[in-house]
């Protein structure tokens, strides 16, 4: 199975990722702290990401996520970012006002071997 590309856009005017740079680190009794990168790919970037729309757009977005199952990793590009792999574990689908609907999310950035 090729690996697919999300390529909806999210709503609002502002979106907010995190970034966390994992290390491992051994506290020592004089003081001295010893620190270095966990892995190879320390580096992980979250987004939690809302797409408003018709019922017909959320849909396409849902069936998109539930191919992926939440262990299957996707293309997408981050604002302010390159592509990379993605997945989505857990999603909330909504109804909003006047026949528009929600889909929130939460990227989390994935690596492949």
């Amino acid at each position: 199975m090729a690996i697919e590309t999300f390529a909806w856009k999210a709503a609002g005017p502002s979106v907010q990722g995190d970034t966390t740079l994992r290390v491992r680190a051994a506290q020592f009794g004089d003081g001295y702290k010893q620190v270095a990168a966990d892995g190879i790919n320390n580096k992980v970037q979250t987004w939690p990401m809302k797409f408003v729309g018709t019922e017909a757009r959320i849909a396409e977005i849902i069936a998109f996520v539930d191919r992926h199952a939440g262990f299957r990793s996707f293309y997408w590009t981050p604002p302010l970012g390159v592509q990379g792999l993605y997945r989505v574990p857990k999603y909330t689908p909504a109804v909003e006002a006047g026949g528009v609907y929600s889909f929130s999310a939460t990227f989390e950035q994935a690596f492949a071997p």
